[in-house]
């Protein structure tokens, strides 16, 4: 979340929303946002019902959730997936904002 929030004012420049999903209950999730100062949206979703919906990952010889990147444009479609296969399988920030680039602004 770290790569998120450094870029985050990027994101914005292009309208773009972010959504974390977090494996933790609702008050710990909250706890957890509050002292890390997050900028974007946190979801908690303990019972994986987001999760199961975009097809993310729980494998626990890897500590749990695997990272997944859904990119999901104004109408609601699914524009761009990326599913991890580790806790450091993580698209750079410029590869996401280069893809929502060519979203805003094609040809």
């Amino acid at each position: 979340m770290a790569q998120l929030r450094r870029d985050y004012q990027e994101f914005v420049k292009r309208e773009t929303a972010i959504l974390v999903l977090g494996p933790e209950s609702g008050p710990l999730f909250a706890k957890y946002w509050a002292e890390q100062q997050l900028p974007f949206i946190g979801l908690p979703d303990p019972e994986h019902r987001v999760l199961k919906l975009y097809g993310q990952e729980v494998n626990l010889f890897k500590l749990g959730r695997m990272p997944a990147q859904v990119m999901i444009d104004k109408l609601g479609q699914v524009r761009f997936v990326h599913y991890g296969h580790a806790m450091s399988d993580i698209p750079p920030n410029a590869e996401i904002l280069q893809l929502l680039d060519k979203l805003i602004f094609p040809g």
